[in-house]
């Protein structure tokens, strides 16, 4: 079993408001709703109200750019955590603007802006807008068919700084080979994320899936972060595994591998013997 290491993948978080719908099997046993829920917040559902932040949160942004400037150093915003900020409801509009004008004051800051809705970006930014360089545009890929379905809407956007897939919690083989090289607009996916399920009922994450991304990255030429086991980790040489549940599941050559539950601190991020820890240069970075 890996030895465990985290993973400080963005600076900063920033969450706009909270709240979202469930669209996809990946968000089956979303944490952003077991995490509201546990603050007392029912803010999923499409009935559900939205819990949105005060100006003090709205000015951590502003800080954080400044930080970023004082030290020489671009800084990674993840935004949202606990929302989508391309969910399609009127009673967002004016926060998303609102967000877009925090975006551009703030050339100091990558911003991560990860949709499961990506169908949904270009009618809701203003007419003829486009992304400024300090913004990195992505979408979650838990399988085949999310790929297919949302991966081809991130090569609508040139100016974005980096397009890049979450394929976490993987659910499945995915096959990203042809949307590794250039496209429409000349345009490829430039960062993978992948990562198991960690969430009470986490599904496991065949290793194969993840070694799959990792050697279709590696043959692109894209850089390829491997998050978390999840809830599930590899267990290797088989070994005793006490009263945590285990799973085996079938290699395509006919082996069969062991997964032991035991929580996502234990089970690590090694893959392969070692832990993959890649990002993109910014074209923000660049200039």
């Amino acid at each position: 079993m890996a030895e465990n290491s985290t993973i400080e993948w963005t600076h900063h978080t920033f969450n706009p408001w909270w709240g979202c719908t469930k669209v996809s099997p990946g968000c089956d046993h979303c944490y952003a709703d077991n995490m509201a829920r546990r603050y007392g917040h029912n803010v999923w559902g499409h009935d559900a109200p939205r819990r949105f932040l005060s100006d003090a949160n709205w000015d951590k942004p502003l800080i954080w750019n400044n930080e970023a400037a004082a030290e020489g150093a671009r800084k990674r915003v993840f935004c949202a955590s606990m929302a989508d900020v391309f969910e399609v409801r009127d009673d967002l509009a004016r926060h998303r603007q609102r967000l877009l004008r925090l975006i551009d004051a703030t050339p100091g800051l990558d911003w991560l802006l990860l949709t499961k809705r990506p169908h949904s970006i270009k009618k809701l930014l203003p007419i003829d807008y486009q992304f400024p360089p300090q913004v990195w545009i992505g979408t979650t890929v838990e399988n085949q068919e999310q790929a297919d379905k949302r991966i081809k809407y991130l090569q609508d956007f040139t100016t974005a700084s980096v397009r890049f897939l979450s394929c976490e919690p993987l659910l499945g083989p995915v096959d990203i080979r042809r949307y590794l090289q250039p496209g429409r607009n000349g345009v490829r996916i430039d960062w993978v994320i992948c990562g198991g399920e960690s969430e009470h009922g986490a599904r496991p994450m065949n290793p194969e899936w993840a070694e799959s991304l990792l050697a279709q990255c590696q043959e692109a030429g894209v850089p390829f972060l491997f998050k978390q086991w999840g809830s599930w980790g590899l267990l290797n040489p088989v070994g005793d595994v006490g009263r945590h549940q285990t799973i085996r599941l079938a290699r395509q050559d006919g082996t069969a591998v062991q997964l032991v539950n035991v929580g996502k601190k234990a089970a690590g991020r090694d893959l392969r013997g070692r832990q993959w820890t890649e990002f993109p240069v910014p074209e923000a970075s660049r200039t």
